[in-house]
């Protein structure tokens, strides 16, 4: 963090402060939609981020705000020259806007109105970290700037899911994830299900999902493959006190994402055909074995089919009622805990709508990846139809499904 001292160096010399501009990429165009404005200060022959004197809660807000101002309209003067469409993106906490109480922030934006920029073309960053605690004073002042036509995002997202209620509460155009917590490794369920929560929201309120600190072509893909709009690192482009063509990176983002598209479409093959797999062992198991007199005789001839595959199976009528104990495989034998038998499961996701699909398509179906609750391992469970309103529930090793790159 800056010192004082630091801030007062940098206050006795703020027309030394100077906007970058750093570029965001669109999936649908694969050009720039948008620059984030980010400070500087010119020291001596270097160039150093004002990043942390923004940060820096020991700084005085006064301070802060007149560097930020002194940024963005400098910025702005720049940005006449772009394309009525580009957007801008600003970056404020929460207790900047409180105490901007003679809204020399908005008041900037208006007058740049009659210039050519519209206050549609702005943006407003607000740091997740900074404005959660005021969510009811920070609602009040951003539907006052939305009143104008300024685009409201949530910034900082990705490394945790909390607080998801109030995001919904502000209703921002834009979620922008972090993945600096991705690095270039594999990342666990966790984080997985950190981002299935924020895609289901942006998409509940309309919003789109933005990836920043992109440094790998890994953290693009997955991007891509979570459903990113918008994207924004190093790896695409660093900021600069420039402005860069709009189709700067159109034919390298082409390829790439037409890569992932090949990708992904042959992991959704090898996931049908397993699907399909399934299905026609289930059905020829269920004819091979249909002369058994119960379903406690049944399991155990289907566990032995299926060694190496599955681990536990149990049967539910379609209120989701657990007919008989769980089957469960150890050490090569397929024992009964009775510990669940006539549990009901009808609460779990999407439970209810999949006994219908099966019901009405008489066929089986795979799942998405899930957190086992007794284990805790990612595992997918297959569900299958065997008659008199009776559904087998196969769970899937996390051996086999760890030996299938498209399974995990």
């Amino acid at each position: 963090m800056l010192s004082l001292l630091d801030a007062l160096d940098i206050m006795a010399g703020i027309d030394r402060v100077y906007p970058v501009f750093q570029p965001i990429f669109s999936a649908d165009e694969h050009r720039v939609i948008g620059y984030e404005i980010l400070g500087r200060f010119k020291l001596e022959d270097k160039s150093v981020s004002l990043g942390s004197f923004f940060q820096d809660e020991q700084v005085p807000v006064e301070f802060r705000l007149e560097a930020d101002l002194a940024i963005v309209n400098i910025a702005f003067k720049k940005a006449l020259q772009l394309e009525d469409h580009i957007l801008l993106f600003i970056n404020r906490d929460a207790e900047m806007l409180m105490a901007d109480t003679e809204e020399k922030l908005l008041k900037l934006i208006l007058s740049y109105e009659k210039k050519g920029i519209s206050p549609s073309r702005i943006v407003l960053e607000i740091s997740e970290r900074n404005s959660m605690g005021e969510a009811g004073g920070l609602e009040h002042i951003l539907n006052y700037y939305r009143a104008y036509g300024v685009k409201i995002a949530i910034d900082k997202l990705g490394t945790d899911s909390s607080n998801l209620d109030q995001i919904n509460m502000l209703e921002p155009d834009i979620l922008k994830v972090d993945l600096d917590a991705l690095g270039n490794v594999a990342i666990g369920p966790a984080y997985q299900d950190i981002l299935y929560s924020l895609s289901l929201l942006a998409r509940k309120i309309g919003a789109n999902l933005l990836f920043e600190s992109i440094e790998t072509v890994f953290q693009l893909q997955f991007a891509w493959k979570n459903g990113g709009r918008y994207y924004q690192g190093y790896y695409l482009k660093e900021p600069s006190a420039d402005f860069v063509t709009g189709e700067v990176l159109k034919n390298q983002l082409k390829e790439e994402c037409h890569s992932f598209i090949i990708s992904e479409k042959k992991k959704i093959e090898r996931l049908f055909i397993l699907t399909s797999d399934l299905n026609r062992k289930l059905q020829e198991l269920t004819m091979k074995y249909r002369k058994q007199k119960d379903d406690t005789q049944l399991l155990p001839l289907i566990g032995k089919e299926l060694d190496g595959m599955a681990f536990r199976m149990y049967i539910c009528d379609e209120d989701g009622f657990q007919d008989l104990p769980n089957l469960v495989e150890n050490r090569g034998s397929w024992i009964f805990h009775h510990e669940h038998n006539r549990k009901n499961w009808s609460w779990r996701p999407y439970f209810l709508e999949n006994i219908f699909k099966m019901r009405s398509e008489k066929r089986g179906f795979l799942s998405d990846r899930y957190n086992d609750i007794e284990s805790g391992e990612t595992i997918r469970t297959f569900s299958y139809p065997i008659g008199q309103e009776r559904y087998l529930f196969i769970d899937l090793s996390p051996a086999f499904l760890n030996a299938r790159e498209e399974l995990f």
